[in-house]
């Protein structure tokens, strides 16, 4: 359900799919909360996850050392790296490339070695999916994950970009355009929404109840400060039903939206609220949108 001037509103919402079973229960992981999973003098480092995909949100601090090292051995796919502050850079090395990358970019790191550098005092956020298994026991909400959701699909790779793997780098200076919803990019294991930032608290009268069949949403809140309402569907089975949610995160936040729960994520803050939707594997509703996925044409959909 969307408010007209939504550009999802043209979106097709079925009816939610409601197979027999218990509902699995949301996840928020607030980084500002808990001490830092790993931290030298000058980094420090949070991991959560989802079913499909782990989350590291990164701090480097100004009297950090120089070409502070992040390093991948033997990656088995393609991982995204978002650095959101403008006036950082990072250098993305691989056996092959070696490419400097400002701040205010999404990036793409091919499978196999990798590190990155950063040249500057900032944030990093890395997403991988769960195959980096070395990631998964730093994350703070490992344990919910001992019983998996059978209702979210696994990850299945899009196709492999024609052009082979490589670096590929995306600044997120781009401005809004009538009818196209973010700021979206998508690889072979991960669609990125880097929503176009919001200022003030969001319109209680137009918010975006919805639901995913068979997907989890990651939302990391970056600025600001956020409600995300949670409502479960209601089967015959009560001992099912679940209450409903009205979660409070502030900045730097990942919530975990099971499927198929009803919701919808209210801008709070007063100044600058900005959220990232995180997709593992890629979105077929919104990659078919005409003109929305940015990279679309990297990235050919699957047959």
């Amino acid at each position: 359900m969307y408010d007209n001037s939504d550009p999802r509103s043209g979106l097709a919402q079925p009816a939610v799919k409601i197979a027999p079973g218990a509902f699995s229960a949301s996840s928020y992981v607030k980084f500002y909360e808990s001490a830092a999973a790993e931290q030298t003098p000058g980094l420090q480092q949070w991991y959560a996850r989802g079913q499909n995909f782990i989350l590291a949100y990164s701090e480097l601090q100004a009297n950090a050392a120089t070409g502070e090292l992040l390093k991948r051995f033997g990656q088995a796919d393609e991982y995204v790296v978002l650095l959101p502050d403008t006036d950082s850079q990072a250098e993305i090395i691989t056996s092959t490339e070696r490419v400097l990358v400002n701040g205010f970019s999404l990036i793409i790191v091919p499978p196999g070695d990798s590190e990155i550098v950063m040249r500057t005092a900032g944030r990093i956020v890395r997403l991988f999916t769960v195959q980096a298994t070395d990631l998964l026991e730093k994350c703070a909400n490992e344990r919910h994950y001992d019983v998996p959701n059978p209702r979210v699909a696994p990850l299945e790779p899009w196709p492999a970009p024609p052009s082979g793997y490589k670096v590929r780098a995306y600044s997120l200076d781009v401005p809004p355009t009538q009818g196209r919803f973010g700021r979206i990019f998508r690889c072979t294991t991960f669609m990125i929404n880097y929503l176009d930032p919001s200022n003030g608290p969001r319109d209680p009268t137009k918010m975006s109840p919805h639901h995913h069949d068979d997907f989890e949403q990651g939302s990391l809140a970056l600025a600001g400060s956020f409600t995300h309402h949670l409502r479960w569907p209601w089967t015959t089975n009560m001992t099912n039903w679940r209450d409903d949610e009205h979660e409070i995160c502030g900045t730097p936040s990942l919530a975990i939206i099971p499927a198929p729960a009803i919701h919808t994520t209210e801008a709070k803050g007063a100044g600058v609220n900005q959220l990232v939707d995180i997709f593992c594997g890629p979105r077929m509703d919104f990659s078919q949108q005409n003109g929305w996925v940015l990279n679309a044409d990297e990235y050919p959909l699957p047959a």
